[in-house]
């Protein structure tokens, strides 16, 4: 535990940077070097991001975060007077302070989920307006891998969306900050994704590891020169890019992104395992990645709080809240019930 300091279940932000990573930003501190991407270690670190996702054509931008990235990657599929169609719960739309649409000029459309995840049939009630010079137009279906519940889209349930977005001359955007775990959730590789079709996604490597890190990979050879530019204007060009690339170098070599993305996911499947078995806790989401959501009394979870930091997901009007418990690539087995021993505890101690 870094600092002597508990782990905690509130978010893989909370997380430190994974050893080897921290390792790779030490190594390519030495001397001086071209700046803004114009280095030997970003070379590299875009070549194995066009390695692992099969894809040698792919244009490759890196950002600091997973706001920038959704934000340049969006930009280069879109016209002000064009929308985005996302689930109501995605992070473009709850929690990036409405950046995308004040930079973008573009409105979204949220649309309720099941379970996290978007279908043909729930976007389709959106595409309305067509053609109407009064209506906005739906021109990208985005959503989210794994999903903000923690659930995952299948392969073929990505593959099913975008022929369907395409047949109807629609784009497909996947915001990706934890794309690794729903890679290791589904044993796929990286390519997976690209084979289905996908046009722009976001590749997360911040909450699989990192420090500041995320790429924008783009299947549309069109907007490749383009996204240079927005990139810049999007304030997401680091001057000294070879300590971001350094870092998907590390992630990149030996499978560390798998690694770490399955350390968390276990982790998960234990979390959620344990809170099953203690009464007064539901699990409400599948859980296909790092992060549980349960219900349980208001009571208990401000009792477990005092001990452990985590997020209420969904203020009941029941008296009983769901709640996001998140696991990170440094979470262990003593980190996980130790914590569930807490929440045992406070549902133990807290009035009926």
């Amino acid at each position: 535990m870094t600092g002597g300091a508990r782990r905690t279940f509130a978010s893989d932000n909370f997380a430190g940077i994974h050893p080897e990573v921290l390792d790779a930003i030490a190594r390519a501190n030495t001397g001086h070097v071209p700046s803004y991407g114009a280095d030997q270690v970003t070379d590299h670190a875009v070549a194995l991001i066009r390695e692992v996702f099969g894809a040698p054509a792919a244009a490759v931008f890196l950002t600091f975060n997973g706001t920038g990235a959704n934000i340049v990657g969006l930009q280069a599929m879109l016209r002000p007077w064009q929308a985005v169609v996302c689930s109501a719960t995605s992070h473009i739309y709850v929690d990036e302070c409405a950046a995308p649409e004040r930079f973008l000029g573009s409105k979204l459309i949220p649309i309720a989920p099941a379970h996290g995840k978007l279908t043909p049939e729930l976007v389709e009630a959106a595409l309305v307006g067509i053609g109407d010079e009064h209506r906005v137009q739906p021109r990208v279906v985005s959503v989210t891998e794994s999903t903000e519940v923690g659930t995952t889209y299948t392969i073929d349930e990505l593959g099913t969306l975008s022929d369907w977005a395409h047949e109807r001359g629609l784009l497909l955007h996947v915001d990706g900050a934890r794309l690794a775990n729903a890679a290791a959730f589904l044993g796929v590789g990286l390519d997976a994704f690209a084979a289905v079709g996908i046009d722009v996604l976001s590749f997360g490597g911040t909450k699989n590891g990192a420090l500041a890190a995320e790429a924008v990979v783009s299947f549309l050879p069109e907007v490749s020169d383009e996204l240079r530019y927005i990139r810049k204007q999007a304030a997401q060009l680091a001057s000294k890019m070879r300590f971001v690339s350094a870092q998907f170098v590390a992630l990149l070599s030996e499978d560390l992104w798998r690694r770490n993305a399955l350390q968390a996911n276990d982790m998960a499947k234990r979390l959620a395992s344990g809170a099953a078995r203690i009464a007064g806790v539901d699990v409400v989401h599948p859980v296909e990645a790092n992060g549980v959501f349960a219900r349980l009394e208001r009571s208990a979870v401000q009792a477990a709080q005092r001990q452990f930091p985590f997020y209420v997901w969904e203020a009941g009007r029941d008296g009983r809240d769901v709640v996001r418990w998140m696991t990170s690539f440094d979470t262990t087995p003593e980190d996980v019930d130790l914590f569930l021993a807490a929440v045992g505890a406070a549902i133990e101690e807290s009035p009926s």
